[in-house]
């Protein structure tokens, strides 16, 4: 099942769409137990695995992918697979309209100051992981090394996928919560979750935090994210795009 990098609209790949068929009932069921979920919170999510758990023991159908369960990512990919980039093969780009252009290895990522946060992974259509441990490196730190020209407004993010892409403005990616994040949930950023490198933007929604993390252009004109092209929200605050959560701080 192939998504957004971390929430959009469900896209079956063609090796997707052959399996088990299954009825029409058990189908609306299913998508109903997981919007229940979402309406009334992690408890009811809890249940309503439970309740699911022996349908999707096995499951060849993928059809567990759309129910949101508690306390657990959905793993999503654009381009229909998990891309990779080995440790010593991984490089971060920090360039554009910045004085001092930066190549980065994981070794240099990780020989830089590190913050820790504790947030939650909010995604646009309704699941979320509460309280996930993160760490990394202040996406403000590594623009302040590069030396951002006074010409330039946003930041234009890439993934090693070849196909993903963000954006944020310079304000933006200069608060404190927005991270180039090495690890996650007690260690480093697995391949299934964007490793080994990606980005973590707290008070937005999860497609903006990209997986795969390759490059950040600094640039001077805002240049849409693969989603945003396709009309999600460019500032997307949680609480904003769909009217139930809180407010960002």
């Amino acid at each position: 099942m192939a998504v957004s990098n971390a929430g959009g609209p469900y896209q079956l790949r063609p090796e997707d769409r052959g399996g088990t068929p299954i009825g029409r009932r058990v189908v609306l069921g299913m998508l109903g137990l997981g919007a229940l979920g979402i309406a009334f919170g992690d408890k009811a999510q809890a249940r309503i695995e439970r309740l699911l758990r022996p349908l999707t023991q096995n499951d060849p159908t993928g059809l567990t992918s759309f129910v949101p369960t508690a306390g657990r990512f959905r793993i999503y990919s654009v381009v229909g697979h998990l891309p990779k980039r080995s440790d010593g093969e991984y490089r971060l780009t920090v360039d554009g309209l910045v004085d001092r252009p930066l190549e980065l290895s994981l070794d240099d990522l990780r020989s830089r100051p590190q913050t820790d946060l504790v947030r939650d992974f909010q995604c646009v259509v309704g699941w979320r992981v509460a309280d996930v441990p993160w760490r990394g490196i202040k996406v403000s730190k590594l623009l302040d090394e590069a030396g951002v020209q006074p010409s330039a407004t946003h930041l234009r993010i890439a993934s090693f996928d070849g196909v993903y892409t963000e954006s944020l403005t310079i304000d933006q990616a200069r608060r404190d919560d927005v991270l180039v994040a090495l690890e996650m949930q007690g260690g480093p950023v697995t391949r299934e979750h964007g490793g080994p490198v990606r980005l973590y933007v707290a008070p937005m929604y999860g497609y903006k935090s990209l997986k795969w993390m390759e490059r950040i252009e600094v640039v001077n004109e805002l240049d849409p994210g693969y989603w945003e092209e396709r009309g999600y929200d460019v500032d997307a605050w949680i609480g904003k795009s769909n009217g139930r959560d809180d407010e960002p701080v």
